[in-house]
């Protein structure tokens, strides 16, 4: 039986290309709302970050996520992500 490929893609912040599993993907909806996508299916603009605290501190440090959804992300909304990101991990 043939192995199937494991799909790879790039985080933003450390911008090593790693399994999609192992990624939190951030998407930007055709509202301008920006939230997780724990299933990776939802329609509009994505980013995908390691999914450890570290990277996600440095995504926000660096207004990295702003900077790839085209969008301005504030404070709040960061924490929300982080929130919603532990809470896709349980």
């Amino acid at each position: 039986m043939k192995k199937r490929k494991t799909p790879l893609r790039k985080c933003i912040v450390t911008g090593e290309m790693k399994a999609k599993k192992e990624l939190v993907r951030i998407v930007r909806g055709t509202d301008g709302h920006v939230s997780v996508d724990p299933t990776g299916k939802k329609n509009g603009r994505g980013s995908y970050i390691t999914n450890t605290e570290e990277c996600f501190a440095l995504a926000k440090k660096k207004d990295l996520l702003s900077r790839h959804l085209k969008v301005n992300i504030d404070e709040e909304s960061y924490e929300r992500l982080e929130t919603e990101r532990l809470q896709t991990n349980k």
